[in-house]
């Protein structure tokens, strides 16, 4: 599978744990870029020449295949973004106003990476509601049952991740949607961690926005999905004002377009989306059962030699989805991954955008490893030994 990915050929020597951050690319997507810059340049939705057409034409059709990747209703579901965190800013921003108001809910859960928090947190300061944040799981997951005891007639938005950042655990959405919406609230789900991982079905979920990001998926950076119900993003203004999102302009008064042009402002990341089409056309193909079992027999291997070490704390448990994260006792987390650097391992340490998560966990920061279809069980025995070898160099350092 690494044969696909030609930044391994350039990098033989590294073991690459850190795809929760960002997945390394397939030559597929790589040449998708190329293919884009050298030989279909031009804007979308704005020339009548040829060329113009033709790229605005998969442009849109790129739109119907993330909607199909989904299972959104329609494409015009379907708005690109920078991002999933740009994508939970525009609902938190533009929705959000329109469904919160004084003295109403925004629940969350503990477990949240900062993009799925801060927006809510300023959105509810905004408007007079109450920010509730729903206590965590030990192992530092989110808690359905404590979601469950902190919904409320108030409570107008839950915004949950349906994989978690830090310990991987998959949330059961369908479950708390159908509460959130038995109670009129809506249902936001970060999907960042999980469209690489399962398949995902946002009709199924009865998710109201779903958003994801194209580089954790094998994609590019700097592109992102945002699905919404059709009805709420009729009803939801712009945030982003400028060429393409229009109807018609006057000096006193504007008009938008329609959905989901009217969120899209400027020039848009073009080539991210051409990027895109070859990803998901590399996940679509994929065997997402295999995937699964994959990511299961890497995450039990891992956490098992991980917990022969003595001094191991693990968050999390043995059903995370492609992610261990874990602490050496006495040891900082940044300090064991450079030692882990020096080892050619590459894992993430710090609060993993979730510092809310790290102080009910009552540590600053985590080692985190993460996988992708490319890393394989001589990886994991890798980062199993480096781990003990830093273990044993802090112990003969004190």
């Amino acid at each position: 599978m690494s044969d696909e990915f030609p930044f391994f050929k350039q990098h033989p020597e590294l073991t690459y744990l850190d795809s929760a951050a960002t997945s390394q690319k397939p030559q597929a997507v790589i040449d998708a870029l190329t293919a884009y810059y050298t030989d279909e340049n031009a804007n979308v939705h704005r020339g009548l020449y040829k060329l113009a057409y033709n790229t605005t034409e998969t442009y849109e059709a790129v739109r119907a295949q993330a909607a199909h990747f989904i299972n959104a209703p329609a494409a015009d579901q379907i708005v690109f973004t920078r991002s999933t965190t740009d994508g939970l800013n525009l609902v938190a921003s533009s929705f959000g106003p329109l469904a919160v108001h004084e003295g109403d809910e925004i629940l969350v859960s503990g477990a949240e990476h900062h993009s799925n928090f801060i927006p809510w947190q300023q959105l509810a300061k905004r408007t007079g509601a109450k920010f509730v944040v729903a206590p965590v799981t030990k192992a530092g997951n989110t808690n359905p049952a404590a979601i469950e005891r902190l919904l409320t007639p108030r409570t107008k938005i839950l915004a949950l991740a349906q994989v978690t950042n830090v310990a991987g655990g998959a949330v059961a959405i369908r479950p708390l949607a159908d509460l959130v919406h038995a109670r009129g609230g809506y249902m936001v789900v970060d999907g960042a961690q999980a469209v690489a991982h399962m398949k995902v079905d946002v009709q199924a979920l009865g998710a109201d926005f779903y958003a994801f990001s194209g580089h954790k998926m094998y994609g590019p950076t700097g592109i992102g999905v945002l699905y919404g119900r059709a009805d709420l993003l009729a009803a939801m203004p712009p945030v982003q004002f400028g060429g393409e999102m229009i109807d018609e302009v006057q000096d006193a008064v504007s008009t938008w377009a329609a959905v989901p042009l009217k969120f899209e402002a400027g020039t848009p990341n073009i080539a991210g989306v051409f990027g895109l089409k070859a990803a998901l056309d590399y996940v679509s193909h994929l065997n997402m059962a295999n995937v699964s079992a994959h990511d299961h027999a890497l995450v039990q291997q891992l956490r098992a030699g991980l917990a022969k070490i003595p001094g191991i704390t693990l968050y999390g448990d043995d059903q995370s989805i492609g992610i261990v994260s874990f602490n050496l006792a006495g040891v900082h987390p940044h300090d064991l991954a450079t030692v882990l650097d020096e080892a050619n391992i590459a894992v993430r340490a710090g609060h993993h955008c979730a510092q809310p998560l790290m102080a009910r966990l009552g540590v600053p920061a985590t080692v985190r490893a993460s996988f992708g279809v490319y890393n394989t069980p001589q990886d994991v025995e890798a980062l199993i030994a480096a781990v003990d070898e830093g273990r044993q160099f802090f112990h003969e350092s004190d």
